[in-house]
């Protein structure tokens, strides 16, 4: 339950059809969620009703097969210090799940902040906004509903309006139409969703609880219901007879010369003892002997049972309700879709206006930024057709920029993307697209990593419905739809953003130094605060909950985890992940992150990307590790670009990029892999098309050598880093196919020019970039039909220096790769385990790759020679051009 709420419910019982009940707590105030609201107005795709089964505790919350040092056990890791530390972090995370759980019912309500937060539709033809803002004295909305006006629409006074940890609420009323009167009953409720068209049905209040009291009760037990003072007046006559006293002081008197309550029960008891039972109370009093217990109401259990069975008269109450079409006759909304409007705080250090923090649809740029109220009608929402993909052993990750995704020098909109983009990621044999700069950001140069506003899809790119269209489009396709999702900082806006959100410098952020990046000048998170942690937890469920996404890439861990922001030297002993520069607080919320998706969405994937590679990364929660299912091998971009920019081709390491590309090999199963993505195009760098062969013309004088060279490594580059380890793959969009461009967002420095701000999408129809794109599918194909990502790790067994070849097998294939850039041979062995027919199903050297097609036909398939090479029994005699490389499958197993 969230900390603040209104509890102004409805409650059902046995000796009444309806009673309406207001509490009031002197610390808190409670909102109910007994009624759900869609509050965006958007259809979900229809779920069968869910069954509520007794709750069993699961492993985690009974403590059994948890072990805070579990996964150092299991690896053989010995450090008391680093030991230690997950031990006081597996206490500290205790400690935290018992704090939020005296605020919150479960960690689930603790993740649906976004039910009740923000700018809701309630039932009661009104809408609620609210907001966490604890340094501010004085909250309201203005906007230009209401003119701007900043005491229009404010908080009531008190705890009506605030609770005590800093959670504002304002209500804006819808205003009756000119000539219509007010609803009949004050609790009147409307439908604005489901049969939005129902109008008022004309039958009245009275007759509804005509019916559904004369359903519910048995013939007399409703007697007492229509006369309210029927049963103390009975009473009072039995107790008193006919003639008691009249007084207060009368009725002292007799009471102090009767016997006390038990007696006379026991009296009354014996006196109706041969009754029929249905004229005795369904209650007893049972004396157990103890003098603290002076006597116990035991219930019937037969009248218990009679009552339980007894179903609320639900239906009559829902049919109260009344339809959009009656709501939109009476009422004028109190804010119309499409409004715009900020939050208005009063605070120690002056007024203010902010861009609320739970906004779902804003408009940051230009002087004035303002979130626009986003409550668009039944018909025009957006219906969800397909479900989510089913979640592959293997992933094929194509990442990708919207406003960067067209050809032509502007913004791409969300619908450009789904009708261009999607149909080429298809194509090219990806099953999942992973999107960055989604989430709405100020400036759009940054890419989209310095977030202002984290509930809101970026505003430049089209509407919260062109979003999900886009995401649906990508799920009919097969692809699963992930956010590069960026919790390890804020943008220092404002206005628009969190920064000095209600005038104080600690709201979501550190105070002093540490709440500020050493070097980006963005803003950290205090990731300590259960409200923090409230808004950012409930963040990541929104995105799945509203938008229906797969998973996410948590970004920049680094920046979060250290107080150094991960811009440290680390060489690798485990005492520089637990000493004083360690963030405990960023780590309990990753556990938590990752224990709350994983428990509500059972299929979500969640990838790591950190610079240290912490300890743990991708073990089970339960076993002192964060949970996600992924890590980024970082080192292997930047391996290939210091080879190709700094390193001459014939003294490249053949040593250092298997050592890159196997990382760590405990957890190279759940290493994501990729050769370049936006970082080396975007980021200042620029992609490996550009640094191999650029806009080399095709028929110029030398072009044929630089563009083969090009063309030669940019494929066995793609192929080695694909296939040698990992179960995930991930390419920035453009670079399957070469992009001889970098990314340069319009910014001040080159005029705000979009010339590079875009994908040459052309340059597929022919030549060396459509040759390229083919090889690029027919990789994506090799995984598809071999399942290459989804075996085992691979057997890497013949490393050579001198001859710069790598060979290695996976499961029934062998690859085999031949860096040299001169040398080529006839007859080179490798050594295989498994002696039998290899036949080779992919060679970079082919034609239709922009190779030379040195192979001939009949050297496709070989058979193995009885030879021990590399220490294994077999080997194969191939032919290896220089800078080529092959795959081979097992077709046929010879018994010898």
């Amino acid at each position: 339950m969230t900390s603040l709420s209104f509890l102004t419910g409805i409650s059902l019982y046995p000796n009444n059809f309806i009673q309406f009940q207001s509490q009031h707590r002197q610390q808190r105030l409670t909102f109910p969620r007994k009624i759900k609201i869609i509050c965006s107005a958007t259809e979900q795709p229809k779920q069968p009703p869910q069954q509520h089964p007794k709750k069993k505790k699961s492993v985690t919350e009974s403590g059994k097969g948890v072990d805070p040092v579990g996964f150092l056990t299991k690896l053989g890791i010995s450090n008391k210090a680093f030991a230690l530390f997950l031990r006081e972090r597996h206490k500290a995370l205790k400690d935290l799940q018992d704090e939020i759980l005296k605020r919150h019912v479960n960690l689930r309500d603790m993740s649906s902040g976004f039910e009740i937060l923000g700018m809701h539709r309630h039932v009661e033809h009104r809408v609620d906004y609210m907001d966490w803002a604890p340094g501010a004295r004085y909250c309201a909305l203005v906007g230009d509903f209401n003119g701007w006006s900043p005491s229009e629409n404010c908080a009531r006074e008190g705890h009506f309006g605030h609770d005590d940890y800093g959670y504002w609420f304002v209500i804006l009323e819808d205003k009756l139409r000119e000539g219509e009167k007010p609803d009949e009953l004050y609790f009147q409720q409307y439908n604005y969703v489901d049969d939005y068209d129902k109008g008022d049905s004309g039958v009245t209040i009275e007759e509804i609880f005509k019916k559904a009291n004369d359903d519910y009760w048995e013939p007399g037990e409703d007697r007492f219901v229509k006369d309210r003072f029927g049963v103390p007046a009975k009473l009072y006559e039995q107790i008193f007879g006919p003639n008691g006293p009249q007084s207060l002081e009368e009725l002292e008197e007799t009471m102090g010369q009767m016997p006390d309550p038990e007696t006379r029960y026991k009296a009354w008891k014996e006196q109706h003892k041969n009754d029929p039972p249905s004229n005795l109370p369904p209650f007893d009093v049972i004396d157990k002997g103890k003098e603290y217990d002076i006597f116990n109401v035991i219930s019937s259990p037969e009248w218990l049972k009679k009552i339980r069975s007894k179903k609320p008269p639900l239906a009559y109450w829902i049919e109260i309700r009344k339809g959009r079409k009656a709501w939109m006759e009476k009422y004028a909304p109190g804010i119309p879709h499409g409004s715009k409007y900020r939050v208005y705080f009063n605070t120690p250090s002056g007024p203010l206006e902010r861009v609320p923090a739970w906004a779902t649809y804003v408009q940051p740029d230009g002087e004035q930024a303002f979130a626009i109220h986003w409550e668009p009608p039944p018909e025009s929402t957006y219906k969800w057709k397909y479900t989510h993909p089913k979640k592959p052993k293997s992933l094929r990750i194509y990442e990708s920029h919207v406003g960067i995704s067209g050809s032509e020098p502007k913004i791409s909109s969300f619908n450009d993307f789904t009708e261009k983009v999607l149909p080429h990621v298809k194509e090219a044999g990806y099953n999942a697209i992973q999107l960055i700069g989604v989430v709405e950001h100020k400036d759009y140069f940054t890419v989209g990593y310095r977030v202002t506003n984290f509930y809101a899809v970026s505003s430049r790119y089209g509407t919260p419905n062109d979003f999900k269209r886009l995401v649906d489009e990508a799920h009919g396709l097969g692809l699963l739809v992930f956010l590069d999702i960026v919790h390890s900082y804020s943008a220092a806006d404002e206005m628009v953003g969190l920064s000095l959100f209600d005038g104080s410098n600690d709201c979501y952020f550190h105070t002093g130094k540490r709440g500020h990046h050493k070097y980006w000048g963005t803003r950290m998170f205090k990731y300590g605060d259960p409200d923090v942690l409230h808004f950012l937890l409930s963040n990541l469920n929104w995105w799945v909950v509203e938008y229906q996404i797969d998973g996410f890439q948590f970004h920049s861990l680094s920046s979060m985890m250290y107080t150094h922001n991960g811009f440290a030297s680390f060489t690798g002993d485990l005492e520089e992940y637990c000493n004083q520069y360690v963030d405990k607080d960023a780590l309990l919320y990753l556990i938590l992150a990752n224990e709350i998706l994983h428990a509500l969405h059972p299929n979500i994937v969640t990838i790591a990307e950190d610079a240290t590679f912490y300890p743990g990364l991708c073990e089970p929660t339960s076993q002192g590790g964060l949970g996600f299912d992924y890590y980024v091998n970082l080192s292997v971009s930047e391996m290939w670009s210091s080879f190709i920019e700094n390193v001459p081709d014939h003294e490249w390491s053949m040593s250092k990029i298997v050592s890159a590309l196997m990382g760590n090999k405990q957890y190279a199963d759940k290493m994501l892999m990729y050769a370049e993505n936006h970082n080396q195009s975007i980021s200042g760098g620029r992609s490996f098309a550009e640094i191999l062969f650029g806009e080399i013309r095709e028929h110029s004088p030398g072009s044929k050598e630089s563009l083969l060279r090009g063309c030669s490594l940019h494929k066995m580059i793609r192929l080695i880093t694909f296939t040698i380890g990992g179960h995930a793959y991930l390419n920035f969009m453009g670079n399957e196919f070469g992009h001889p461009k970098r990314v340069e967002f319009p910014m001040q420095s080159n005029n705000f020019s979009f010339e590079l701000a875009n994908r040459r999408w052309d340059l597929l129809a022919s030549g060396v970039h459509r040759d390229l794109f083919s090889f690029d599918k027919d990789l994506m194909k090799l995984d598809e039909n071999e399942r290459v990502l989804a075996r085992g790790l691979s057997n890497v067994h013949h490393v050579n220096d001198t001859t710069m070849v790598i060979s290695y097998m996976r499961g029934p294939l062998l690859f085999i790769f031949n860096f040299h850039p001169t040398d080529s041979y006839e007859r080179y062995s490798v050594g295989v385990e498994e002696a039998g027919e290899y036949q080779a199903i992919l060679n970079t050297d082919e034609t239709k790759y922009r190779g030379l097609g040195q192979m001939k036909d009949n050297q496709y398939l070989q058979r193995t020679i009885s030879r021990r090479v590399d220490g294994l029994r077999n080997c194969l005699v191939v032919p290896l051009p220089s800078r080529t490389a092959q795959v081979y499958k097992l077709n046929r197993i010879l018994r010898i």
